[in-house]
C-alpha cells in the first residue's frame, strides 16, 4: 500500500530504480512491476547487480521482462566500484571481476529474446586496490580472452584523410586478430572504435572519468555499441567521477599499457596524443605513425614522431611485420583486372587525387550520366567512396 501511494503521486515520466538487498527484490518485485505498468508512462526500470549472484540476476531479469509491457525499458546497471584483493576482503565477495564478465554474457543472451532490455555495463578498475599497471593488464588479458591489443589514438579534430586512415587501419587490424584500444574521445578515437565494431571485431574504451559517465555525451550511442558488441568500457576511476582534465592524462598510460603497439593518426605538436606515446616508450611498446600532408596542422605530431624513429605506416602490413604476422594484401592490380575500361580510367584518376564529379567529367570527357553510372558501380563494389567534402576517393 505504501508503494502504491508513491506511484499515485509520482510524475508519469520517471525512472524507477530498484535498489536494496536480495530479500527486498524477492518479496516486492512482482508488486513493483504491476504498479509501474498501471500508473507510469513512459517507464524505465533500473536494477543494480552488485548485491546479487549471477543466477539470481538472470531469474529476476526474466521475471521482470515477462511481467512488464514491451514499452517499458528495463536497464540493468552492472558497474563495480573496484576490484582486487582489498576490495574483495572489504565486501566479502570473491571474484567480482569474474562476476561482471559472467553477468554481462547472461544479459547479452537475454537481450536477444527481449529487445526492451538494456545493459548499462562497465568495469571499473580502482588503482587503490590494484598495485600497479601490470596488475590491470593481467586482469584484462585474463578475462577478455584475447591478448592482441593495439591502440589507435589521435586528434579530436581529424581531417577527412585522418578519418579514412583510422577507419581503414582499425578494420584491417581487427581482421588480423587485434582488439582495438582507444579513449572514446571525439575524432580519431571514435572512428577507431566504430571501425572495429563495423568490422565485427572487439574494442576497449579506456575512460578518463567514472565508467558510468559518458563523455563526451554525444558518444552515448558509441558507448552502447561497444558494450553490446562484446567490447569493454573500463576506467580506473570510481563510478560517478566527473570529467577533470588531469584524469585524461592519467588514463593514457593504461591505453598504451594494455597494447602491443600505439598508432598515432594525426595530431598537433601539443596534442595529448604525445603523452600516450611517451608512456608507450617508457613501457617499451612499439610506436607507429601515419604520414600526413605537411600543409596540415594535424600532421605535426605524426611527422615529428616519424622523425624521432616511430615506424612509418602506410598499410597494415607495416604494423604486422613488426609482430611477425602476414595477411594477403588487396593489390591494385587485382582490383583493376575486374574493372571495365571506363571504370579503370575513373579509378586511376581518383587514385591519384580525390575529385568532384565535375572534375571527373572534364578530365574523362565523358557525359555526366556515364560518369555517374561508373561511380555508382565502383561505390557498390566498395572500391570508392564519397567523403564529407563531396569528393570521391579510394575506399582504402
Amino acid at each position: 500500500q505504501e508503494i502504491e501511494k508513491v506511484f499515485k503521486t509520482m510524475d508519469p515520466i520517471f525512472q524507477l530504480s530498484i535498489c536494496g538487498g536480495e530479500p527486498f527484490l524477492r518479496d516486492d518485485i512482482d508488486e513493483i512491476c504491476r504498479l509501474a505498468s498501471k500508473y507510469v508512462k513512459p517507464k524505465i526500470i533500473h536494477m543494480p547487480t552488485n548485491c546479487l549472484a549471477p543466477n539470481r540476476i538472470e531469474k529476476l531479469t526474466k521475471s521482470i521482462l515477462q511481467k512488464i509491457p514491451k514499452n517499458v525499458h528495463l536497464t540493468i546497471k552492472m558497474s563495480l566500484d573496484g576490484i582486487g584483493k582489498k576490495h574483495d576482503e572489504i565486501r566479502g565477495v570473491k571474484g567480482n571481476f569474474d562476476k561482471v564478465v559472467q553477468v554481462h554474457d547472461i544479459l547479452v543472451n537475454l537481450r536477444k529474446q527481449y529487445p526492451n532490455l538494456y545493459v548499462d555495463a562497465g568495469v571499473t578498475v580502482s588503482m587503490k586496490n590494484l598495485s600497479d599497471l601490470k596488475e590491470i593488464t593481467e586482469y584484462v588479458e585474463k578475462n577478455f580472452k584475447l591478448d592482441n591489443f593495439f591502440a589507435i589514438v589521435g586528434t579530436r579534430n581529424p581531417t577527412t584523410y585522418g578519418e579514412q586512415v583510422a577507419n581503414k587501419l582499425a578494420a584491417d587490424l581487427v581482421k588480423s586478430g587485434f582488439v582495438i584500444v582507444s579513449g572514446m574521445a571525439m575524432g580519431i578515437d571514435s572512428v577507431a572504435h566504430l571501425s572495429a565494431i563495423n568490422s565485427n571485431g572487439r574494442t576497449i574504451a579506456v575512460l578518463g572519468c567514472g565508467v558510468n559517465i559518458v563523455y563526451p555525451a554525444i558518444n552515448r550511442l558509441l558507448y552502447e555499441k561497444i558494450i553490446s558488441n562484446a567490447g569493454w568500457v573500463i576506467s580506473e576511476f570510481p563510478p560517478n567521477q566527473m570529467v577533470v582534465k588531469g584524469l585524461f592524462i592519467a588514463r593514457n598510460r593504461i591505453i598504451s599499457g594494455l597494447s602491443s603497439g600505439v598508432l598515432v593518426v594525426e595530431g598537433s605538436k601539443d596534442s595529448g596524443t604525445l603523452i600516450t606515446v611517451r608512456h608507450a616508450a617508457e613501457q617499451g611498446k612499439e610506436v607507429f605513425a601515419t604520414p600526413a600532408p605537411i600543409t596540415s596542422a594535424m600532421s605535426e605530431a605524426p611527422n615529428l614522431l616519424i622523425k624521432q624513429g616511430a615506424k612509418l605506416v602506410t598499410c597494415v602490413e607495416d604494423i604486422l611485420e613488426e609482430f611477425g604476422m602476414k595477411i594477403p594484401p588487396k593489390k591494385k592490380e587485382d582490383i583493376e583486372k575486374k574493372l571495365s575500361n571506363e571504370e579503370k580510367n575513373i579509378f586511376q584518376l581518383i587514385e591519384r587525387k580525390s575529385r568532384l564529379v565535375d572534375e571527373i567529367v572534364c578530365e574523362t570527357k565523358k557525359s555526366v550520366t556515364q560518369v555517374l553510372n561508373c561511380l555508382s558501380i565502383l561505390e557498390i563494389k566498395g572500391i570508392i567512396e564519397k567523403n564529407k567534402e563531396g569528393r570521391y576517393q579510394i575506399s582504402l
